[in-house]
């Protein structure tokens, strides 16, 4: 396989934030990426059993279904999800999320405003531990 086909996935992104997901999609798309969005983490887990991706970036709150139960259905259903939790705050504050995140099974955790280059630094790290 060539590095550059290594290096693209297909990814789904989750979060509520209607502007979040329409950024993440087109600068991911951008990157030769196949993306799938989702409001909520139940859209998020029907859509991975329908079309699973290989990389999930979620936000971590959220309604309907946060993100860190969403994290353990995912990991539930499949247990070597690559997950990239993103999250903007909480009354905890967003490091306390992340870190919880972290410790359920996601790979990367990330503050938002997200930094666009450490995301795609992580996919690339995702997609070449995959390879």
């Amino acid at each position: 396989m060539k590095r550059a086909e290594a290096e693209v996935a297909k990814i789904l992104v989750v979060d509520d934030d209607d502007h979040v997901r329409l950024m993440l999609k087109r600068a991911l798309e951008r990157d030769s990426h196949d993306v799938l969005t989702a409001e909520n983490g139940a859209v998020a887990c029907r859509l991975q059993r329908e079309q699973p991706s290989e990389i999930v970036i979620l936000d971590i709150i959220m309604p309907e279904k946060e993100g860190l139960e969403t994290i353990l259905e995912l990991r539930r259903g499949d247990p070597g999800i690559k997950v990239i939790a993103i999250s903007g705050g909480g009354q905890l504050g967003p490091s306390r999320y992340l870190k919880l995140a972290t410790l359920l099974g996601a790979a990367f955790a990330f503050e938002k405003p997200l930094k666009l280059n450490d995301l795609r630094a992580a996919i690339r790290g995702l997609c070449a531990a995959g390879a």
